[in-house]
């Protein structure tokens, strides 16, 4: 199903963006990547999530530092949640409910209160000059999660996340694009809770 495949996508892997290089194309450093996760406490945005097939989801997301994100898909049925220690992916439809710790995805340094990727990660540059690319340094066993950035003078550092492509260890892709996007409004606690799934017999 193309939302439970994003949820696995997001389970442990490594933080990994691809992109082609271009020596005339300057790159932004790590600073500025720190500088806008840094710069960002609050983010509410809408996103479209779309498989390999084509298919397409949509529904909200809500972030705040440190620690929490929801995606609430459209319909209700699917939610995954991070409550700043573990991440929670939930499927009422079936009464479904699977956790890890945050700290083991790649939300877990994204999240932070004190977001630092030295020795962690690298910044690509891009034939686009508009769009900022970050790669790990080790791609790790669980696959790949390809960050965007789009510059942006007028979100925090200068950047604002556009979107990404996760493709998991059976090489799917499921790619997800951001609009809407606000930095540091006000977002309750409340929105980093859920209720429990009904069991289905």
């Amino acid at each position: 199903m193309l939302m439970k495949t994003f949820a696995r996508a997001l389970v442990p892997m490594a933080i990994v963006a691809t992109g082609p290089a271009s020596a005339a194309a300057p790159s932004p450093d790590l600073a500025q990547l720190k500088a806008h996760l840094s710069g960002v406490q609050t983010m509410t945005a809408n996103f479209t999530q779309t498989d390999a097939r084509g298919r397409n989801a949509s529904g909200t997301l809500q972030m705040k530092r440190p620690g929490r994100i929801r995606f609430q898909y459209d319909g209700g049925d699917l939610l995954l949640v991070a409550d700043g220690k573990r991440l929670t992916f939930l499927d009422y439809s079936v009464g479904q409910k699977s956790s890890w710790p945050l700290s083991r995805t790649p939300l877990g340094p994204l999240l932070s209160g004190s977001p630092d990727f030295n020795g962690k990660a690298e910044i690509l540059p891009s034939n686009d000059k508009r769009v900022v690319v970050a790669r790990a340094k080790s791609a790790g066993q669980y696959g790949q999660l390809t960050l965007a950035f789009l510059r942006n003078a007028s979100a925090p550092g200068g950047l604002q996340l556009y979107g990404w492509t996760a493709i998991d260890p059976q090489n799917n892709r499921t790619t997800v694009k951001l609009s809407n996007v606000r930095f540091n409004i006000g977002v309750p606690d409340s929105a980093f809770t859920y209720d429990e799934p009904k069991k289905k017999r």
